[in-house]
């Protein structure tokens, strides 16, 4: 689902879309720069996954990685058409992919909630196919949930901070909501890139609203 908003650039049709391929060009680190935990499953039987896209992904891996419950991230590419697609291509908007996240977290310890709360106040969910200064599908704002909870969290909360943003004037939520497909892992020096790179770009910037999760 997309919620109501002025979309920015048009999206690929899937018979228009790059033809792909079977597997990756280019090899997947095993471990996490910082968390030193694997960044492809299979994962601890405890853990549970969500996959977010809002905007370059450098500054949005960072921004989950830091969270304590957080027990692995990586980068990669998400709700498109094209299988394992190279960065140059995802960049074409000719795949439909977003920049998107993987976020491996200890429900236990973090919520699922509480990663709703840091997507939507760290970027600007109302701007359509961009993000600030970088435009294109690629840059829209996703969620793409694992199980039925996380969508009906995901919906719910998405209608809430439209309410918010909208009372405070800031434009209505774009945020695609939508199961999660594939994740494609982007290529090695993308992961954990603002680690590497600790002076790197990062274009994010949140609205200043605050996001309050509805009650489950």
């Amino acid at each position: 689902m997309l919620f109501s908003g002025q979309v920015k650039a048009t999206m690929i049709t899937a018979e228009d879309a790059l033809p792909g391929r079977d597997d990756y060009r280019y090899p997947i680190p095993e471990l996490h720069e910082v968390l030193g935990n694997p960044i492809q499953p299979p994962f601890p039987e405890h853990l549970e996954t969500a996959v977010f896209a809002l905007g370059c992904f450098w500054g949005a891996e960072r921004l989950f990685w830091r969270k304590e419950g957080v027990w692995t991230t990586a980068v990669g590419y998400s709700g498109g058409f094209t299988p394992h697609p190279t960065y140059r291509e995802t960049c074409s908007g000719k795949t439909g992919h977003a920049e998107a996240v993987l976020v491996v977290y200890d429900p236990e310890k973090i919520s699922y909630a509480e990663l709703l709360r840091t997507f939507f106040e760290e970027h600007d969910p109302t701007q359509g196919m961009r993000q600030g200064n970088d435009m294109g599908s690629q840059y829209r704002s996703a969620i793409y949930y694992t199980t039925e909870e996380q969508k009906k969290m995901a919906e719910a909360t998405a209608k809430a901070y439209n309410q918010a943003l909208e009372g405070d004037h800031r434009g209505s939520v774009t945020t695609e909501i939508a199961p999660a497909g594939p994740f494609y892992y982007a290529e090695d020096y993308h992961q954990q890139y603002l680690y590497k790179v600790p002076n790197g770009y990062c274009g994010l910037k949140g609205t200043g609203v605050a996001c309050a999760v509805p009650s489950a």
